[in-house]
């Protein structure tokens, strides 16, 4: 049987993979001084639809959700409301990496040393994230979630997955009529 917390760690590896990307393009960036407004875009939708609607969206709406239940630990508690605060901040880092470029191009050129510390704020900070969640948070969550629930929660995963890519495409064609 497969546990609750795999797929979501299998969904770690390719954050971690992306960050590599990141902690490399941040670097040119500081050495040339140029945007590649591109990568940037594709930094922003991977972490905004793939780390956070689809991945911590399966935490929160359905993981946490079911856990909030159970009879943890104050120390459990507090960790997974970290968690909960650290995808917050994920989330508003990559807001200002947004608001950054749009400076930028809008004439700023002092904004492109925002773009490369938040870029570099969030290959910092990921890593740390995923690993309180791999080798913290999941190990000591495993104890709550007997067999049949994992396998409940598992395809509540899937079909989360399912509907994601639904949710992007639909947001797209809303967010292209209204230019």
């Amino acid at each position: 049987m497969m546990q609750v917390r795999a797929p979501l760690m299998i969904e770690h590896r390719l954050i971690e993979k992306m960050l590599k990307l990141v902690q490399n393009e941040a670097a040119r960036m500081r050495e040339t001084k140029e945007l590649n407004a591109v990568f940037i875009e594709n930094v922003v939708d991977f972490v905004r639809v793939y780390a956070d609607e689809t991945h911590h969206g399966k935490e929160e709406k359905i993981l946490f959700r079911d856990l909030e239940g159970k009879e943890m630990t104050p120390e459990e508690k507090r960790i997974m409301n970290e968690l909960i605060d650290e995808h917050v901040a994920g989330r508003r880092t990559v807001a200002a990496l947004l608001k950054a470029k749009e400076d930028y191009f809008s004439g700023d050129s002092s904004a492109l040393s925002v773009i490369v510390e938040k870029l570099e704020y969030l290959v910092d900070f990921y890593p740390r994230h995923i690993a309180k969640e791999d080798k913290v948070f999941f190990p000591a969550m495993m104890k709550y979630l007997p067999e049949t629930e994992q396998q409940r929660l598992l395809e509540e995963f899937w079909e989360f997955d399912r509907g994601m890519i639904h949710k992007k495409y639909q947001a797209l064609i809303k967010q292209l009529g209204e230019q």
